[in-house]
């Protein structure tokens, strides 16, 4: 049971409305964001159309800005666009969609200026667009729109769609359209040159069910890709056209063989399931796994496989996955299954050639091998640290720090080196190639 000083709704309510209303003055002062926040909370306590001038007002103000948003400042922005939104989507929408819905209509066409003039390597902010664009059918819907009017909207919103933030408003929309008002985008979407047709025209016929008309968007030349390939016919095969689909699929066959692609297989495997050719299935489930080393696959694999020949063929797997033209491929692929033992040999048979660079594999198979292969652990920190020291890479310096103590620890649990270097002719090493790296070294005089 919570106690009666922590934060939540009902002890906060419990100070009354005078105590809270002191607080949020309080609070909110030099808080442009906040303050913004309660104005719009006044607003919609007096009804919609209050709220709704509130919010106007609100989305004119950010149309106007010029102001560059850097990565300080984007917090701040994400505050004021959930806000509005919600406003929009919440208390408005429930009183008068047809408001709401102009106001959406507004909001959304803010979204290329706003990520012209801002920083969002997180895609927090387009996440936001994104959010507002779902939820312009379920409004619509609740708004009544006529099916002709929602569809030119949604036309003049695919036209300024320059950071893709409208890339499924299409599907969000087609409920509220129905096959009318999905009639009439398709006609303007083929008007509109500044639309990307292919894809709202893909969509529309994908919304629709109508296969044909989805097949009709690619050409002979656009087929011959394997992916474009697998795409098609995954379709024709949800529409219980198995035999067109490997048609399609054998059209492709050339360019599958020279750039491989697991959509390719894997459709491939599913229409081929689908006509009862299970072995050419299992077949196309190894060659896939041999290229791709996908654990997805390999289970596919030997989960069809006759009883007590699976330990034999997950015993071929691991020799193709050490054979592998990709170490790295075949790192990831025996920490994962997992096969830590083979993994740790296999660390310990190539140390001198890890490329430290691939931080995103190396940290989470050192983690995994630390408990019970020490070594091998090592030697993946190991390869980290000199790439961050060799490549000048500052922001990863603390990273390796940290990478150092942990070799230290694990050093103490090693009693057969392997012919690897121990931890302190190591540290030796270290400091006579990068002893310039002041940075790097306060670092760890810090940590001892």
């Amino acid at each position: 049971m919570a106690g009666k000083r922590t934060l939540n709704s009902g002890n906060l309510e419990s100070l009354g409305a005078a105590v809270l209303a002191e607080l949020l003055m309080e609070v909110s002062s030099g808080n442009a964001v906040i303050q913004r926040r309660l104005r719009l909370a006044i607003a919609a306590a007096e009804g919609a159309s209050e709220a709704a001038q509130e919010v106007r007002k609100r989305l004119a103000a950010i149309a106007r800005s010029g102001t560059y948003v850097d990565a300080r400042k984007r917090k701040a922005l994400l505050a004021e666009l959930h806000s509005q939104l919600q406003a929009i989507s919440g208390p408005i929408a429930a009183a008068d969609p047809g408001l709401a819905m102009d106001l959406l209509v507004r909001f959304l066409q803010l979204g290329d200026g706003v990520l012209d003039r801002c920083s969002d390597s997180t895609g927090a902010v387009i996440g936001v667009f994104r959010q507002a664009a779902a939820s312009l059918g379920p409004i619509a819907s609740a708004a009544q729109l006529e099916p002709a009017r929602l569809a030119e909207q949604v036309c003049d919103l695919l036209t300024d769609n320059g950071y893709g933030q409208f890339d499924q408003l299409i599907p969000a929309v087609a409920g509220a359209l129905g096959e009318p008002g999905l009639r009439q985008l398709e006609q303007a979407c083929r008007e509109r040159g500044a639309i990307d047709g292919h894809v709202a025209l893909l969509q529309i016929a994908e919304c629709r069910g109508d296969v044909d008309a989805y097949l009709a968007q690619f050409s002979a030349s656009q087929l011959s890709w394997p992916n474009t390939a697998a795409d098609v016919a995954n379709h024709l095969l949800a529409a219980g056209r198995p035999e067109q689909a490997l048609a399609v699929l054998d059209g492709a066959a050339r360019g599958a063989t020279t750039w491989h692609s697991p959509e390719w297989d894997l459709s491939r495997i599913a229409v081929l399931d689908v006509l009862g050719r299970g072995e050419e299935a299992q077949q196309l489930r190894w060659e896939s796994f041999r290229s791709t080393l996908s654990i997805p696959r390999l289970r596919d694999y030997l989960q069809r496989l006759e009883a007590f020949t699976d330990a034999e063929a997950e015993e071929r797997a691991f020799l193709v996955a050490e054979e592998h033209a990709m170490p790295l491929l075949a790192l990831e692929f025996l920490v994962a299954w997992p096969a830590l033992p083979r993994a740790e040999r296999f660390v310990i048979e190539h140390w001198q050639e890890w490329d430290g660079e691939a931080f995103e594999v190396f940290g989470p198979a050192a983690e995994r091998l630390s408990a019970d292969h020490p070594l091998a652990a090592m030697v993946l920190l190991r390869a980290m640290v000199v790439f961050a020291l060799s490549m000048g890479r500052a922001k990863r310096y603390r990273h390796a720090a940290e990478y150092l103590q942990t070799c230290e620890q694990l050093s103490a649990r090693i009693h057969h080196w392997q012919g690897i270097e121990s931890q302190g002719r190591f540290m030796d090493r270290l400091r006579e190639a990068f002893g310039m790296k002041w940075s790097f070294w306060q670092l760890i005089d810090r940590s001892i």
